[in-house]
């Protein structure tokens, strides 16, 4: 198993500014700040932290995020919950339907040394799962997703959700642990009053499933949900266990306007190779650096320095207010549009704190989507 801490990188003790770019950067006392803003918010409260590892991909970051009171680490799919087991993490939820028969053998293989928990929302998926636990020797721990305004995945809430929560009670290999709802079609909408009420009616739709299964005598220990835009709605929301936020560990731009009380801890460092006019400032750092999937990127330090656009190796920004001294060989800082896809495309990040590379962690979990 290779170590997701790098201890005998030569970058260690760098200057930011010397490192070769691009280069994914992490404020470390940004990145502490998040940490515990959000720990603090859940510290005193019935819901529980369990903050999803697709933003960062690093065990580093999720085990600092236990250390600060998250519960587990949730994970998009198995390979990912494979790098964070890897990484020291010992209770894992994958949320996400977990289908293929090969992805089925590694989850059950990881139940074998890990807590492990799996969302489902078909009954023969069930049964799937069902006969793979019972030949690893395991108890899978399913949670019902319900499409409660998502749209994507998910029962249907009231009785479909009933009768699979009835199935999976009566069979082997797994066990009924709770339900799963995401609000993630509001959870950055500009009007943080819309935020608010769609993820309360989403959240009330939810409990009365809830209190139906309850009144069939059936446990239902678990309601899990929510994102970085609605952690103080959701998170406070009677009846719910975990919170799932992911973002506001790293934030990007456009989200941090939601939510500003967390900061920007993830950037790209760029070079200017190019100044082609006096209003054009091109870097190094294009979409399979920086990602383009959403959001705007944004430049540390030059609020007049406004997007282009993004080719694979190049990102072009332009000044609004005229020209400006940024010459070629200049680097600087770069916000991704979207820091969960811009962390994806690196294989690790340096920890920075007060202009120093403190810390190299391995992204062990990047590009794990199977």
């Amino acid at each position: 198993m290779i170590p997701d801490v790098i201890v005998d990188h030569p970058h260690l003790g760098w200057s930011v500014y010397d490192l070769p770019t691009p280069a994914p950067l992490v404020d470390l006392n940004m990145l502490d700040a998040n940490i515990a803003t959000m720990a603090a918010f859940f510290q005193n409260r019935p819901a529980s932290l369990r903050p999803h590892a697709k933003t960062h991909r690093a065990p580093a970051v999720a085990r600092l995020q236990i250390a600060a009171g998250a519960r587990g680490i949730t994970c998009a799919k198995v390979g990912m919950a494979e790098a964070m087991v890897d990484g020291g993490i010992d209770d894992v939820y994958v949320a996400n339907q977990v289908v293929g028969k090969d992805a089925i053998a590694r989850l059950c293989a990881l139940a074998q040394r890990s807590r492990v928990s799996v969302a489902v929302d078909d009954a023969r998926n069930v049964a799937m799962l069902s006969d793979a636990a019972q030949r690893y020797g395991v108890t899978l721990d399913l949670l019902i997703e319900i499409n409660a305004g998502m749209d994507r995945c998910g029962v249907l809430p009231g009785a479909p959700t009933f009768e699979l929560a009835t199935t999976i009670v009566g069979t082997p290999g797994v066990r009924f642990k709770g339900l799963h709802v995401y609000e993630g079609h509001v959870v950055q909408h500009s009007d943080g009053a819309v935020r608010k009420a769609e993820t309360e009616k989403m959240l009330a739709i939810a409990m009365e499933t809830r209190d139906l299964i309850l009144s069939a005598g059936i446990p239902v220990p678990t309601v899990t949900c929510g994102g970085t835009g609605t952690y103080d709605i959701s998170g406070a929301y009677p009846g719910v266990t975990e919170h799932q936020s992911g973002s506001y560990v790293y934030m990007d731009p456009g989200y941090q306007t939601k939510v500003p009380v967390f900061g920007l801890a993830f950037s790209v460092l760029c070079t200017v190779i190019s100044r082609p006019t006096p209003e054009t400032v091109i870097t190094d750092g294009g979409l399979q650096v920086l990602a383009n999937d959403s959001g705007m990127p944004a430049v540390k330090g030059f609020p007049g320095l406004e997007y282009a656009y993004l080719s694979e190796e190049h990102g072009s920004f332009t000044f609004v207010d005229g020209s400006t001294a940024l010459p070629v060989g200049e680097v600087v800082e770069v916000y991704p549009g979207h820091c969960c896809s811009a962390a994806n495309l690196h294989d690790q990040v340096y920890g920075v704190r007060q202009g120093k590379v403190e810390t190299i962690w391995r992204a062990t979990a990047r590009g794990k989507s199977q």
